[in-house]
């Protein structure tokens, strides 16, 4: 009975693995592998030329032209596959999408929009003390520069809060410095891909995908049936 199980095993190595063989398989596996990989890394290498184009229209003020940016940018990302890595604590992490990136001009632009319309509104010659925010910037702009405060700084804005509070009639003025600041999170943008997509390299990803499972499943029967004529006398 052993033996004609063990028949049965040699006859069904032959039979399997006599048309197409295992390493023909790996030969064609490793140059398509290797395709995949270099796609993959050509469309990252877009996402990131048309991140940079963002960056730099929003260091360019062009607000069209940053929107244009944003929405090539967007689309593309939202129809190819964009592999990323990045740090977490020192350890590399695998993530599909562009990563998190600031439009810090922009926001700077609007900031200082925000601060300077307050300045209009609250600059009153009529007060007994003058210009009083003319006065405060006098020597809170000094200090911002000389410290790197942005606007939205807590530093800066505890300038401009103690510098207020010394005149009695302005104290709720720091209220409505700081009202129309925006928040630094309207201008975070973080586009993510999708996992599979039907370009070229999502569809020979595919048929990599399919290729390394069929030479899996190959190598899984060979050692099993291998295994099985170890213990069959």
């Amino acid at each position: 009975m052993g033996g004609k199980t063990k028949n049965h095993i040699k006859k069904t190595l032959r039979t399997k693995f006599k048309g197409i063989r295992t390493w023909q398989l790996i030969l064609v596996f490793i140059p398509l592998a290797f395709v995949v990989a270099t796609l993959l890394r050509f469309d990252h290498l877009k996402m990131t030329e048309l991140r940079d184009q963002v960056l730099a229209a929003d260091a360019s003020g062009d607000e069209a032209k940053l929107s244009q940016a944003l929405t090539e940018l967007r689309d593309f990302t939202y129809t190819h596959i964009v592999v990323n890595l990045q740090d977490n604590n020192g350890d590399r992490e695998l993530f599909f999408g562009t990563g998190p990136f600031y439009l810090e001009n922009q926001y700077l632009r609007l900031a200082n929009a925000a601060i300077e319309e307050a300045q209009n509104n609250l600059a009153d010659d009529s007060n007994p003390n003058g210009n009083i925010y003319a006065a405060v910037g006098d020597i809170c702009k000094p200090l911002a520069i000389q410290n790197g405060w942005q606007w939205n700084d807590q530093a800066n804005l505890d300038c401009w809060t103690s510098e207020l509070a010394k005149y009695p009639t302005m104290d709720d003025l720091s209220v409505s410095l700081t009202a129309n600041v925006p928040s630094t999170e309207l201008f975070r943008y973080n586009y993510a891909s999708p996992v599979w997509a039907p370009t070229y390299a999502g569809i020979l990803l595919l048929v990599a995908s399919v290729l390394f499972f069929i030479i899996l499943i190959r190598a899984i029967i060979w050692l099993v049936l291998k295994i099985a004529l170890l213990f069959l006398k």
